[in-house]
């Protein structure tokens, strides 16, 4: 017994040596975690001034999410395969020059007035933050002892939420700004495109610099342990080893994360909207833009309260009590009107929080030299976040206050996975 407690105690100190020597890398790649959180939540502004400025239906301007998200699924795997060969740091200066790129297509996209265009480079841009993604998350999974990764995935997340808070209140100052008439309507419309076109170029200056300094910067080399023998257990006899699909709680992962990013985008997405409806709070857009900021300031401050709290209470528990939590709020949404339905609305970004962090680490624990393709598939189930709102949207031209029961269900799968779901001992996939 007493070897135990002395083994016990020079493995706790030799964990602490490891996050302390790992801390500087750490603190670099929360600025990509920053980046990718505020240009994302800039969608949300894209959007209303988007449909204002194309007069386009919900259904079509969610086709900004479907783009932006659509890039998860087509270059997750590729991505992934990168990775593997290219390796961490190589990637995350390529996504940062590839959305660095399509932070510069928005200037002839609002020169030319072209709708279609936005999209393309919108493509782009989620291309580069979808490369981000496969390269920092699983490097921040594994710089450090796995008894912490979720703790220290969701603390990282927890800057990426601080992104996701000042994007949308900079979006509503300097997109979402009043135009003044002129009299002349293409000439309207040309300045109204046109106010996107500096806050691009300055995101894209910044990304380019970042990237340079990644370069610099040296980051150390980690290497994925092989599966561990839980998650050998756990596939059966019949799992095969050489392919990720074979472990069912990354396929079930897969979907957890496909209706959270889902659920979250969807919720964000149609927003500044139901805050701007005359029977809920009927703000303007600018305002309405910029309390869009508590959504996602809540999940920065959940991120920061739940990195402590999962290094007690098992991070499947707290992945299900937040998600019944979500639900509760959504159905205060559809059966209150007025500024109860709103706040509740924007209450959400609370428990939304550790959501994406927990599910990723729960789904990528014991994988080994399968964590880079696992992540690959983790990030192609990103997608959801262009699916979830385009279903929700053709809801949404029918009613919008209805059009939330969407995201419920979503949230209802994420109460199984974080109950039952991530478990080792269900049964593997055939």
């Amino acid at each position: 017994m007493a070897y135990q407690s002395t083994s016990t105690t020079t493995s706790a100190v030799s964990e602490s040596r490891t996050e302390t020597s790992y801390l500087a890398a750490l603190i670099v790649l929360t600025s990509l975690f920053f980046m990718w959180g505020l240009i994302t939540s800039l969608n949300d502004i894209l959007i209303p001034h988007l449909k204002a400025a194309f007069s386009l239906t919900y259904f079509k301007v969610m086709l900004i999410q479907f783009c932006f998200f659509g890039a998860y699924f087509v270059m997750s795997i590729p991505s992934g395969l990168l990775v593997e060969r290219a390796g961490y740091k190589r990637g995350i200066i390529i996504g940062l020059s590839t959305a660095g790129i399509g932070c510069l297509l928005f200037y002839p996209a609002a020169g030319s007035q072209s709708y279609p265009f936005f999209l393309g480079a919108l493509f782009v841009l989620a291309s580069g933050i979808t490369l981000l993604q496969v390269a920092a998350n699983p490097y921040v999974a594994i710089l450090g002892p796995p008894r912490t990764a979720s703790s220290r995935l969701t603390l990282t997340q927890a800057f990426n939420s601080l992104g996701t808070t000042i994007g949308p209140f900079l979006g509503s100052v300097l997109i979402l700004s009043t135009i003044t008439p002129s009299g002349d309507p293409v000439a309207d419309k040309a300045a109204e495109a046109a106010t996107v076109q500096g806050p691009y170029l300055v995101l894209a200056a910044t990304l380019f610099v970042i990237a340079v300094l990644i370069a610099i910067v040296k980051l150390p080399q980690i290497e994925a342990q092989e599966p561990s023998a839980e998650a050998s257990a756990a596939g059966g006899a019949h799992q095969h080893h050489d392919s990720v699909w074979g472990y069912r709680h990354l396929v079930l992962g897969a979907v957890g994360i496909f209706v959270y990013v889902g659920a979250e985008v969807s919720i964000g997405s149609f927003a500044v909207n139901f805050m701007a409806n005359p029977d809920i709070a009927g703000l303007s857009e600018q305002t309405a833009g910029k309390y869009l900021s508590y959504y996602w300031g809540g999940a920065m401050v959940g991120r920061f309260i739940g990195a402590w709290v999962m290094r007690y209470v098992k991070p499947g528990k707290v992945l299900a009590f937040n998600a019944v939590a979500a639900i509760v709020l959504l159905v205060i949404v559809m059966l209150f009107a007025g500024k109860t339905a709103m706040w509740a609305l924007l209450a959400i970004g609370l428990f939304n929080s550790i959501m994406f962090p927990t599910i990723f680490t729960l789904a990528i624990e014991g994988l080994g030299k399968h964590t880079g393709a696992a992540s690959g598939v983790l990030c192609m189930a990103i997608v959801g976040g262009a699916i979830v709102p385009l279903i929700q949207g053709y809801f949404a031209d029918m009613n919008l206050l209805y059009s939330f029961i969407i995201p419920a269900v979503c949230y209802l799968f994420i109460a199984h996975y974080g109950l039952k779901g991530h478990r080792a001992d269900i049964a593997p996939t055939r």
